[in-house]
């Protein structure tokens, strides 16, 4: 049985004082939530901080992206040993804007990935199609692609502890949700194309997550899907109280 794991990215928001705000309250509100993985991704210059308000809770925290060398002259970057330094739990790799607007590709992708196995980081790897490559009925084609080039030549066992995020790069931040049906068809045939790369074991153990344009009122749902493992949010996770509202609605 796959734990549901319910992932809030920050992206470029929340300040210092706004972080602790949100992690005094929200932790008091999931306390007693036991049978769902939670976890939170603020900015880099929040994350030690964060780390050390959610000490003794349920509250894993996530690195929005990283490098894939331990140091260097690599001005801006941010090195896996610095993650590991503060005990980060997960890094989310490959979005779809970090894709979009700093140009990762899969085989950047797949470099991070290796360096976070490297150093025993867990990864969440986000996939997804954009609207024009939806509307000409490309995204088994774009998924597929994105997954083999992502995952090429990883070790099984090593996969078997991705987490994948299908973001439908349509759906995140536009207020629009993919149909349930739809989420769960994509997030199914992730599963199949992870079995044909790893084989059938692997591709049971793999959690999916779904993002895009996730909130209270309709987490349940698509959480209740045979291939959607859990959530990867955006804006609803901004607050404490929308994003615990999220978790509790599941």
């Amino acid at each position: 049985m796959r734990k549901i794991f319910i992932a809030g990215n920050w992206k470029m928001n929340n300040t210092l004082s706004e972080t602790k705000t949100f992690i005094e309250e929200f932790k008091q509100s999931v306390k007693s939530i036991d049978n769902i993985e939670i976890g939170i991704a603020p900015s880099f210059v929040n994350l030690a901080y964060a780390k050390a308000l959610c000490q003794d809770s349920n509250i894993k925290v996530i690195a929005q992206n990283m490098y894939f060398e331990d140091n260097g002259a690599y001005t801006g970057e941010i090195s896996p040993l610095m993650l590991k330094d503060i005990n980060i739990d997960y890094v989310i790799i490959g979005h779809s804007e970090r894709r979009q607007y700093f140009g990762e590709t899969e085989e950047t992708v797949n470099k991070r990935i290796r360096k976070a196995f490297e150093h025993n980081i867990k990864v969440i790897l986000c996939i997804g199609e954009k609207l024009q490559e939806r509307e000409q009925g490309i995204t088994n084609i774009v998924l597929e692609k994105q997954l083999k080039g992502d995952l090429k030549e990883l070790d099984n066992n090593k996969v078997a502890e991705i987490v994948i995020a299908y973001e439908p790069v349509w759906a995140i931040g536009t207020g629009k949700s993919a149909k349930t049906e739809d989420a769960q068809n994509a997030c199914n045939f992730i599963r199949k194309t992870l079995k044909d790369m790893f084989g059938e074991e692997i591709a049971q153990k793999v959690r999916i997550q779904y993002g895009g344009s996730v909130k209270a009122e309709n987490s349940k749902e698509y959480m209740s899907q045979t291939d959607i493992d859990g959530a990867l949010v955006g804006g609803a996770s901004l607050k404490a109280d929308s994003f615990s509202k999220l978790i509790k609605a599941v």
